[in-house]
């Protein structure tokens, strides 16, 4: 645990549990604060439930992960002096949001600034699945690669292509600025409803979910989980898709069912995918997906630069201690 930090402060002393080791930048933020004192399971892997459960009794406020499950347990446990929920990620599908605004707490979270890491990581997940790098690098090694052969090792390009985007948010469209150099000829996109603004810049088409996936050569999810998009890409959905398409997904694992991609893959339905979440995460090393050469599993490194994850930690931190001062947050969840 880090040491009891915040001595000098004067008046009450606010109790911060901290879900996991994060990047020195913002713990120092938090460390340094008056008036607040810092605990912290201090380890690379995740939390186990008693330790959160115990962690965050009588906290006001909880800095924590994507992967920490924070529901009516957990704010039970913290007891009614919990203030803040300050969660290091853009999504918030772990927190339970109807629970968290009965109890009038605030939630902090880190858009933005993951924005063009998530965006890169997409675009070099899509390039390496569509020209099956991995795959290559992997002949290379096995003694595969004998000479040069005119049909060995094809894949898809994406000059004068049609690329799908689920969830033209933030990512979508930095993901969408990307790719169009490389001469992508239609950008189509669908989600909860059109935004003329945002598609302007890209002359990208709203469509029905149907209608991009017949379409589209590319297909790249960046929406967020939520009731309605949980399992949509389903087998209906890779059934419409070109036998010569590319799935990419960069959103959460359960926007996908994996059964249906599996199967989409395995019989030849759609041509290549590339994930980078899964569910569960971790994806056993027996899952069926990873027995498959034409699908490439990341383990959810979308905003994994050391700029990124520094910039995010202090971003957490600061949400957290301006909810604790009754501030504005540089970015609060509206609920």
């Amino acid at each position: 645990a880090v040491p009891e930090s915040c001595a000098r402060a004067v008046g009450v002393v606010m109790s911060v549990f901290v879900t996991r080791r994060i990047p020195a930048e913002g713990l120092r933020v938090l460390s340094q604060a008056s008036g607040c004192r810092v605990q912290q399971w201090d380890s690379e892997e995740p939390v186990p439930r008693a330790e959160l459960l115990a962690g965050v009794a009588g906290s006001r406020g909880l800095l924590c992960l994507l992967s920490d499950r924070i529901d009516r347990e957990v704010l039970d446990a913290a007891g009614p002096g919990l203030k803040v929920i300050s969660t290091l990620s853009v999504g918030f599908d772990h927190l339970a949001l109807d629970e968290i605004k009965k109890r009038g707490i605030r939630v902090g979270y880190t858009p933005d600034v993951l924005t063009d890491a998530t965006a890169e990581l997409s675009v070099a997940l899509l390039l390496s699945v569509c020209r099956r790098l991995p795959e290559a690098a992997e002949q290379v090694k096995s003694g595969g690669w004998t000479t040069w052969k005119p049909l060995w090792m094809c894949g898809y390009g994406l000059s004068d292509s049609t690329v799908g985007i689920i969830g033209l948010g933030r990512i979508g469209q930095a993901v969408a600025r990307r790719l169009k150099p490389f001469g992508v000829r239609k950008f189509l996109y669908t989600g909860s409803g059109p935004k003329p603004e945002s598609a302007a810049e890209f002359g990208a088409e709203f469509v029905p979910l149907t209608r991009l996936a017949e379409e589209s050569d590319f297909v790249v999810v960046t929406c967020a989980l939520t009731p309605a998009t949980q399992g949509m890409c389903n087998k209906d959905f890779f059934g419409r898709m070109k036998k010569t398409s590319v799935f990419v997904n960069t959103s959460r694992g359960a926007v996908v069912n994996q059964e249906d991609l599996y199967n989409a893959l395995a019989h030849g339905q759609i041509a290549a995918a590339g994930l980078d979440v899964t569910t569960p995460e971790p994806l056993p090393t027996d899952h069926p997906l990873l027995s498959l050469k034409n699908c490439v599993i990341l383990p959810h490194i979308g905003s994994a630069t050391y700029a990124t994850r520094s910039t995010m930690a202090v971003l957490a931190a600061n949400n957290l201690l301006a909810g604790l001062r009754g501030e504005p947050m540089p970015h609060e969840l509206k609920l």
